[in-house]
């Protein structure tokens, strides 16, 4: 990732942000993945890695993999010391829009039914609970399934593209 010294920068995560992308994941959300699973993540074709970075630090990612014409959004990510700052989003729709240039039509996402902060961006967003996986998380917390129909959005969102 190329990275400028003091802005914040958008920009794809690539195998060289491995150390990086671990140690947010580990940071934010108690190490979803394992190394070889980022490995895996980062050499699948259809994976997507969008980083949010300010000079050596990564500050918030979102990842998901496009089957067919949707998006399957696996994690978003963003370092505790800088949340509610809107990094978070600027990564999703930043995922959003490369996915819809790639002709994805929708995207889905479980996220924890108490899980409020990431609820509230999903539904700022504009998706929508569509059912419910029980116990799914480590913690036994049931996760809601969400859809985001992409039709109709803007090409260029919030100015990330």
């Amino acid at each position: 990732m190329s990275r400028a010294p003091s802005s914040e920068t958008t920009t794809r995560l690539g195998p060289a942000d491995l150390e990086a992308c671990l140690q947010l994941d580990r940071a934010s959300v108690g190490g979803w993945w394992t190394r070889q699973q980022w490995q895996e993540e980062f050499m699948h074709p259809m994976a997507i890695g969008i980083g949010i970075d300010q000079g050596e630090d990564l500050l918030a990612m979102a990842w998901g993999r496009v089957i067919i014409e949707e998006l399957h959004i696996s994690l978003v990510a963003v370092a505790p010391s800088q949340r509610r700052r809107g990094l978070g989003r600027r990564a999703l729709e930043e995922l959003l829009q490369v996915s819809q240039e790639r002709g994805v039509r929708a995207a889905t996402l479980e996220v924890g039914s108490r899980n409020k902060a990431a609820r509230s961006l999903y539904a700022a967003i504009g998706f929508h609970t569509v059912g419910v996986r029980s116990a799914y998380y480590r913690n036994g917390d049931d996760a809601f399934i969400q859809w985001l129909y992409l039709h109709g959005r803007n090409a260029s969102v919030n100015g990330c593209g």
